[in-house]
């Protein structure tokens, strides 16, 4: 029999919680039962943990690039990538925003098109818009760009999770989802005729659904995942109910990637206190999505 094709899993920026965590998930990984995976990076190159430097944004960048190179020429069913420090890499790299815009541009794919879910236990969740200011979220929403990435998580969910019909239930943008206009017209002239057009379309889609009771424990079981409107918006609950377990996952890319969702924790980087679970939960997630595209 031949062997699964292994995960490639990157250890992030050395100074953060990635090589401890890592190295620990290396070690157990049988005890765990998770799918065969190869670490790109040096968990014992000197680095001293909580101490980011230049030296380490690059090293992240390289280790990230070897990592994506690996899944893309087939060596590697699919990537995990460890946590990184995005503004000193972006000091390295002035166009990098984040991993998932950095990936899709390694695909030759438009960034709109890699779409950032995250995926936990009690929800899954995806903001249409992700690393810009709030100021900026109501002048980069548009009918078309919900429109499109709603499609792109439809398609997914089917592909990836084996959702028959995913139920996507998307958030206004203002309090009370705008309440008839007394309080924004994004409901009104954007989100709710890219509503329409879903549904036009045969996806089930419904809302738009206010934010404020939409993550409510009675709500969730009514849809498959919740569609927000800007990063907070989705993190938030994501993070307060899934907190050690959330992973992140970009939908929409020619190669299977995930993330556990929490960042390089530089402030307790080293001092063996760093949880696991969600790296585990990034791996495990990776596999099944490799092996439902028939690639593990």
């Amino acid at each position: 029999m031949t062997q699964p094709l292994p995960l490639a899993v990157t250890i992030g920026d050395p100074a953060g919680v990635g090589p401890e965590i890592v190295t620990h998930i290396a070690r157990c990984q049988d005890d765990l039962d998770l799918p065969r995976f190869v670490v790109v990076g040096d968990a014992a190159d000197s680095f001293r943990p909580g101490e980011p430097d230049r030296a380490s944004a690059e090293y992240a960048l390289r280790t990230l690039a070897e990592a994506v190179a690996m899944v893309r020429s087939g060596a590697c069913s699919g990537l995990v990538t460890g946590p990184v420090a995005k503004s000193a890499i972006a000091r390295i790299e002035p166009s990098f925003v984040g991993q998932t815009e950095y990936l899709a541009d390694a695909c030759d794919m438009p960034r709109e098109d890699a779409v950032m879910m995250l995926a936990g236990p009690s929800l899954k969740t995806v903001p249409m818009t992700v690393h810009c200011a709030l100021a900026d979220v109501p002048g980069r929403l548009s009918h078309d760009l919900i429109v499109q990435r709603s499609r792109i998580v439809a398609t997914a969910l089917r592909s990836d999770y084996g959702v028959e019909n995913p139920r996507i239930a998307i958030a206004g943008l203002n309090p009370h989802a705008g309440e008839d206009g007394r309080m924004g017209r994004e409901e009104i002239e954007i989100i709710a005729p890219a509503i329409a057009t879903l549904r036009a379309e045969g996806i089930d889609a419904t809302g738009p659904h206010p934010a404020d009771t939409l993550f409510a424990p009675h709500k969730r079981p009514t849809y498959d995942v919740a569609i927000a409107m800007y990063h907070d918006q989705a993190l938030v609950p994501i993070k307060a109910l899934d907190f050690d377990e959330g992973v992140n996952v970009t939908l929409g890319l020619p190669i299977v990637r995930t993330s556990p969702d929490h960042g390089t924790a530089f402030d307790i980087a080293g001092q063996g206190i760093a949880r696991p679970d969600a790296m585990i939960a990034a791996i495990r997630m990776a596999g099944e999505i490799a092996a439902r595209r028939g690639l593990a």
